[in-house]
């Protein structure tokens, strides 16, 4: 299980042009989200204003360059993740995160809604101290709110990226290449108050 050779992907993002793999710019900076299938994750993260580049994949497992079907097995230990390229000049790290909280439910588990099984679970998966240090506060404050509207605790995982590991060319961009195709994500309705403290943003 796992291979030395990564996955073929397009070399374009197949909405925006943007390369898929780096090297990227200097001026770039990347992040690591996993908040159900990674079809309608992705979609949600390459709307935003000043995010260069996203490409799906896995992370937070134990095999490298595992296939889907792999994934699905449970034996990987890895999760659907978005690699979100961006621009902390336009967007920064603390208003991605806010994106994550509220476009799923982090209370679940291994779940997500009806998509159940370990590569679905949530987790930020950080780059740097700064990153996890604002992914971890984040994380205290939107479970303040949460509590406050009586959901149950954030089962969201918060560690360092050890690899990203691409998803297969089908799987790149797939909502803008199947606009028909199955989107689950759905987030609890609770609003994130992070995007509303400008001290806590990233640069």
């Amino acid at each position: 299980m796992g291979r030395d050779t990564p996955m073929t992907v397009p070399a374009q993002h197949f909405v925006n042009a943007a390369p898929l793999r780096g090297p990227f710019e200097d001026h770039l900076q990347q992040a690591v989200f996993a908040l159900g299938c990674f079809w309608g994750a992705e979609r949600r993260f390459w709307e935003i204003e000043g995010v260069f580049s996203t490409a799906v994949g896995y992370a937070g497992g134990i095999t490298p360059n595992p296939t889907y079907e792999e994934v699905c097995s449970g034996n990987t230990g890895h999760t659907e993740a978005v690699q979100v390229v961006f621009d902390p000049a336009s967007v920064s790290y603390t208003e991605l995160l806010q994106v994550f909280w509220e476009s799923h439910d982090p209370t679940q588990g291994m779940r997500q809604g009806n998509d159940i099984g370990t590569q679905y679970r949530s987790a930020i998966l950080t780059t740097n101290d700064t990153q996890q240090a604002d992914a971890r506060r984040s994380l205290a404050r939107y479970q303040d709110a949460l509590h406050d509207a009586g959901l149950a605790a954030i089962t969201t995982e918060v560690m360092p990226l050890d690899a990203f590991y691409y998803a297969e060319d089908y799987h790149q961009q797939y909502l803008a290449k199947n606009p028909g195709g199955y989107c689950g994500l759905g987030g609890t309705g609770v609003s994130c108050p992070i995007g509303l403290d400008v001290n806590a943003k990233s640069a």
